[in-house]
């Protein structure tokens, strides 16, 4: 029997309002947390991985080049969160049995944890696998096939909790406190360790 597949999606479609200016493509440690976030992806899933861009979209694709995988613009972009995790799944449904949702603002992400992730989802290939940290559960998440339609359907900026929510006793958790840093203001930046 083949191996499962499984695609991952960087989303960095956001106009940052918050931050001020596009912070995907903001530095840590002299990168770009784009394209930190695109190289993890394809560490794991190699060219099948692809980068959701929609605000500064020709700058945001820029700084992951030479990209191995694919982008995809997300021209609804101002709508929320939702709209770019529906076009990424979109773009892969019909190629993948599995994604992985990564967001572009979790510098503290690891390959290692996502490789973690990734045994979790093929051990049990049917359930949600989700990262726990600061008491929730929450990205870097891999959705199973059964739920891409859920994630077209999601609107707003609330990005997949609803569904989390809703399949809770299909999900299975990793423990990753390091999840819980993101980047929403230009401070956040200078607390990171």
């Amino acid at each position: 029997m083949a191996e499962k597949q499984i695609f991952a999606i960087v989303l960095a479609a956001g106009a940052s309002s918050r931050f001020g200016s596009p912070k995907q493509l903001e530095e840590c440690d002299g990168t770009p947390l784009v394209t930190r976030a695109v190289q993890l992806a394809e560490n794991v899933c190699g060219s099948r991985t692809i980068l959701v861009a929609g605000h500064e979209w020709r700058a945001v694709v820029h700084a992951c080049r030479p990209l191995r995988g694919y982008f995809a613009n997300n021209a609804r972009y101002r709508s929320g969160m939702a709209a770019s995790i529906a076009c990424g799944v979109r773009c892969v449904a019909a190629a993948t049995d599995a994604v992985l949702l990564l967001l572009a603002d979790q510098p503290l992400v690891t390959r290692a944890h996502l490789d973690v992730l990734i045994a979790a989802w093929r051990d049990s290939p049917g359930n949600i696998v989700a990262t726990r940290f600061a008491e929730t559960a929450g990205p870097p998440v891999i959705f199973p096939r059964r739920y891409f339609t859920e994630l077209c359907d999601l609107q707003g900026d609330a990005g997949a909790r609803s569904i989390l929510a809703r399949a809770a006793d299909r999900v299975r958790t990793v423990t990753f406190e390091d999840a819980s840093v993101d980047i929403d203001r230009p401070e956040d930046l200078g607390r990171l360790p």
